[in-house]
């Protein structure tokens, strides 16, 4: 493996230097001013004004807009889509108006007691993040957005929508099909074959709204078909493409960081920072090791045999560009600068980023010429100048501004392009358009200003999820295993009789469909303010750091300390069909200059999309 590795390294790196059109350099553009930044932060403003407008005139309340000819169409549910999915930007872009107007008429108008087959992947996602999002921003006075007349409707929604999506998840795996119809439940005739990311990607949406209503069915179904993924795994910890969800069974062994498999990685992590789970930790470690090891060929990423790790496809495909910016959130910063410089040539050389590029010629991949407005290089693009403040990501956005605005621009919105080597436009606008690659831009150039915006200066640190949703480390969601002995701690009045606020996921085992559910140990809390910040690199997590009594937080001792650890959760026999359970390990996140990469030290040894991707297609995509 390490000899066919090298070689292609080697083969790779010759064709590079001998092809004059293409580099992995840092751009030699002249550096963004601050005055510069501010124009292109107004100037990506008005793009998402101009597409939002659009839509709303031409295409509400049908899901997506037509931006060509200004017409609208249906894609997912019939559910205004696009207005859902704007919600957060709005608020985010401090449109209180706009805001209001658009959560009440969801909240009056909007319902899923509907004939319609659904994509659990794509509605989670963009409908139910959508609705979470906007909740907890229109229900919270910190978040200066609050909504006096709202009174829970869109999370009344989201449960109502989460609950018609749950028989999805009733398989012998506890991986979900593909499909549910949102009145009648699974089809007999449903596929049984799902996807790692449609099955893995659904943890940040459903842990949210269980923490939020206090129902733990919706965390512990996604837990279980996580962990159902995870524990099919190979021997090298990679997972491949495609498994029956009946049988287990990989349908497709191609193991990869982009299609089909992508935001199963980003939502390991991501699980755990926003709730504090370290079984996620430990998998996103586990997964991520491997995936250095095995696919990456430095800068670029392949796709192997997810047992052999023989390669078995030298591809660039356009969702492997989110990759830079979650190794950011991991504190791996260096492969991640250099991959992001070897992704962003490819956009340079065509304007935009193909569905896929071939390694092996350099060339655009056959039937993978389009660009479907997506996010993912412009996601990583942020969150990269937002941990190093380096300059080149500035000129990295210029240039995707400009890309947009002269070769997608439409009469009503922003137009797919269907080949980027002839920057030929096609009539549709996807919702994740305004959800997010708008978004992102604007938190670049605003970041670069001088930031004034919910994210960078909110009561809150928040997470993305797939779609670009924010999601807020509020006490509720993000303190849900600490103790209610500390000041400031979340506690319902019913929990002050307990002790202690029980989590999502009950520390002692519980049968749901067959499958146990095992709880962390206590969350120590949020990342400290440096994360992310350009001075440090963050990642280095080690230790326990039980949350503090009210009289250690102020220096009182006129109480004997209780002890807030709570009690060891012992792994569990496994069943005959399911593996061992890993058990949780106890961390913090620190920060340290010289880390680059999440550790730990285990207590114990050990976005309507085709079939090939959940809402990410490789030919003709709707989404992430």
């Amino acid at each position: 493996m390490g000899t066919s590795k090298q070689s292609f390294g080697l083969l790779f790196l010759v064709s590079i230097l001998l092809s004059g059109n293409f580099f992995i350099c840092r751009s030699l553009a002249d550096g963004v001013t601050a005055e510069e930044a501010r124009q292109l932060r107004d100037e990506v403003r008005e793009m998402f004004y101009h597409a939002f407008d659009g839509y709303m005139e031409h295409a509400f309340p049908l899901d997506e807009l037509r931006p060509l000819s200004c017409e609208g169409e249906d894609s997912l549910g019939g559910y205004a889509l696009t207005l859902v999915d704007s919600l957060d930007t709005l608020a985010l872009l401090g449109d209180r108006e706009r805001f209001t107007t658009s959560v009440e008429w969801i909240g009056k108008n909007l319902q899923f007691d509907i004939n319609k087959t659904v994509s659990v992947f794509e509605t989670t996602i963009r409908v139910l993040g959508g609705l979470l999002s906007a909740h907890l921003i229109a229900s919270d006075y910190a978040t200066g957005m609050k909504i006096p007349s709202y009174d829970n409707q869109l999370l009344n929604l989201a449960e109502d929508l989460a609950r018609r999506l749950l028989p999805a998840f009733d398989t012998p795996t506890g991986i979900p099909f593909g499909s549910v119809n949102l009145l009648h439940g699974v089809d007999e005739h449903e596929s049984k074959i799902t996807s790692t990311a449609g099955g893995g990607t659904l943890t940040l949406e459903f842990g949210v709204l269980s923490r939020l209503t206090n129902d733990p069915i919706f965390e512990q179904v996604t837990k279980k078909a996580v962990l159902g993924i995870w524990a099919r795994r190979s021997k090298l910890n990679l997972v491949g493409a495609h498994i029956n969800v009946f049988t287990g069974e990989w349908t497709q062994k191609d193991a990869g960081i982009g299609t089909s498999i992508d935001s199963f990685y980003e939502y390991l992590l991501k699980a755990y920072l926003l709730f504090g789970d370290e079984e996620y930790l430990y998998i996103f470690q586990e997964s991520y090791q491997a995936a250095m090891h095995y696919l990456f060929n430095d800068p670029w990423y392949v796709e192997v045999n997810m047992d052999s790790a023989a390669i078995v496809w030298p591809l660039f495909n356009s969702l492997q560009a989110f990759w830079p910016g979650l190794q950011v959130l991991a504190g791996d910063i260096d492969p991640a600068v250099r991959t992001h410089a070897a992704f962003f040539s490819v956009w340079k050389r065509y304007g935009f980023t193909p569905e896929g590029f071939n390694l092996a010629t350099l060339t655009i991949q056959q039937g993978q010429k389009s660009y479907p407005l997506r996010p993912e290089l412009i996601e990583s693009t942020y969150l990269l100048y937002k941990a190093t403040r380096d300059p080149r990501y500035l000129d990295a956005g210029r240039d995707m501004v400009a890309s947009l605005q002269y070769g997608t621009r439409c009469p009503c919105g922003y137009c797919h392009i269907s080949d980027v080597e002839f920057h030929k436009k096609e009539d549709h606008m996807e919702s994740f358009f305004l959800a997010e690659t708008v978004k992102y831009l604007w938190l670049l150039f605003d970041l670069a200003v001088g930031p004034d915006n919910l994210v960078e200066n909110g009561p809150y640190k928040y997470i993305f999820s797939t779609e670009g949703h924010l999601l807020p480390a509020t006490p509720q969601i993000s303190l849900k295993r600490e103790h209610c002995s500390y000041f400031g701690a979340y506690c319902k009045d019913s929990d002050s009789k307990q002790g202690s606020e029980t989590s999502g996921v009950s520390a002692d085992p519980q049968e749901t469909n067959g499958s146990k559910f095992y709880g962390s140990w206590v969350h120590t809390g949020f990342p400290s303010d440096s994360f992310l910040e350009s001075t440090s690199v963050p990642g280095l997590i080690k230790g326990l750091c039980p949350g503090l009594t009210h009289g250690q937080k102020y220096g009182i001792t006129y109480l004997p300390l209780v002890d807030t650890a709570p009690e060891d959760v012992s792994p569990t026999q496994k069943e005959p069909s399911q593996p061992t359970v890993v058990q949780s390990h106890s961390v913090v996140v620190v920060s340290d200059q010289g880390a680059h990469l999440i550790q730990s030290k285990p207590n114990s040894d050990h976005k309507n999309a085709q079939e090939v991707s959940p809402g990410r297609p490789e030919s003709d995509p709707p989404k992430i």
